[in-house]
């Protein structure tokens, strides 16, 4: 998500040095130049070949290197940073950038670079809630730079509360939510539902479906990424809300019409990703059923059809997307749910389809529209939402013309 992309990560002296290494890691993995500016403290902390030998760029820690190069530094890196982060960053560097200080290369370089910039604090509980220190902090956020959260817990020093700087995999989120996309999505309100849905049985045993939900969260997680407000219509699954996203915990198939019928009315487009369950025991025993010789049968009734509940209700500006799982007559099926739910477009893929199907991190999906069919071959759950997110932005712009 970060190719061609340039980030700068400065490292102060605190204890939490270590844990840019991690950042350093998570960011090559996306395909990120990084460069690395530390303090002289932080050095006391790490050094510098650490830094050079994670990001195959050398570390620059003194304002005058011996080995220098023909180009200003401070203002070569400072402009070809697409985003600068500071992690950790101490109660000193936030005095400091907070001030428009500038006496070491780190502080020079933060002056001088217009691109987003990020700051992580990472002190003592005590310093981190100094009257200074919050009002540095909110100086810096004035200045319109963005401050990540410090984590509670047990700190370096002994003591316990706010402090610590987060870990790399919420770093790397932050990182991505302000430059991995253009925000061509901003102002929009998008909801997705996602995962599968348990109908009970009786207390103990239930009936669901192999969904983990990785579509509908990764088609969450592209949608805040290009700057929509995200409502996450949720199963139950052992994914982690994406960074920034409103997470609605449901359980049923009730549960989840209730949910999307509530907030359907408020928003812009409905990815509806969710496996929802055709059928549901028409009674529920309110004990558990003992085991017993026989064979036995279990009545069920239909659930609630979300997506024609949806449409008695749409708006003519709204976008809704739907999904559909075949085993067989992919193409046929998927057109006739198009026009038999009313959608703007379908999600059609097949289970028997190599790298398609439940509990993969890759999707071969089909796009159909009333006139359109797009195959979209196999990509990863990410980029087949992007590809996804494209089509439902273009679906929309075409109704907003004829508006």
């Amino acid at each position: 998500m970060l190719k061609g992309k340039t980030i700068v990560l400065g490292v102060t002296g605190g204890i939490a040095a270590y844990k840019a290494v991690y950042l350093i890691s998570a960011l090559k993995k996306q395909n990120a130049n990084v460069h690395v500016i530390m303090t002289e403290h932080a050095a006391e902390f790490i050094t510098p070949l650490t830094f050079e030998t994670r990001s195959g760029n050398r570390c620059i820690v003194d304002m005058f290197e011996k080995h220098f190069e023909y180009d200003v530094k401070h203002i070569s890196l400072a402009k070809a940073a697409d985003l600068m982060i500071i992690a950790p960053a101490t109660a000193n560097f936030i005095a400091k950038a907070a001030n428009g200080i500038a006496d070491d290369m780190l502080t020079t370089v933060f002056l001088a670079a217009k691109c987003p910039k990020l700051v992580a604090p990472a002190m003592n509980t005590a310093m981190y809630e100094n009257p200074a220190t919050q009002a540095n902090l909110e100086r810096l956020a004035d200045y319109g730079i963005k401050i990540i959260e410090p984590d509670s817990g047990l700190l370096a020093c002994g003591d316990e509360g706010k402090g610590k700087m987060p870990e790399h995999d919420v770093l790397l989120e932050h990182i991505l939510d302000t430059i991995a996309f253009k925000k061509d999505m901003n102002g929009l309100k998008v909801l997705v539902t996602a995962g599968p849905t348990q109908e009970a049985i009786d207390p103990v045993r239930y009936i669901t479906n192999h969904s983990s939900g990785k579509m509908g969260y990764a088609l969450a997680r592209v949608c805040r990424m290009r700057g929509a407000e995200v409502i996450l219509v949720s199963g139950r699954t052992s994914l982690d809300a994406p960074f920034g996203v409103k997470r609605v915990d449901v359980v049923s198939s009730q549960d989840m019409h209730d949910a999307v019928l509530e907030y359907a009315p408020s928003v812009d487009m409905i990815f509806k990703a969710a496996a929802v369950a055709d059928y549901t025991p028409l009674e529920v025993a309110d004990h558990k059923i003992k085991k017993q010789d026989g064979d036995m049968s279990i009545l069920l009734k239909r659930t609630s059809d979300i997506l024609a509940d949806v449409a008695k209700i749409r708006r003519p500006d709204q976008v809704i997307c739907g999904f559909a799982m075949e085993t067989e007559n992919l193409i046929e099926n998927s057109r006739s749910k198009l026009k038999r739910k009313s959608l703007d477009m379908i999600c059609a893929n097949s289970l028997r389809t190599e790298g398609a199907g439940f509990q993969v991190d890759t999707n071969v999906v089909t796009l159909i529209t009333a006139d359109d069919m797009i195959e979209l071959g196999i990509l990863s759950k990410a980029e087949t939402a992007y590809r996804i997110v494209d089509k439902a932005l273009e679906l929309r712009s075409g109704k907003l013309v004829k508006a």
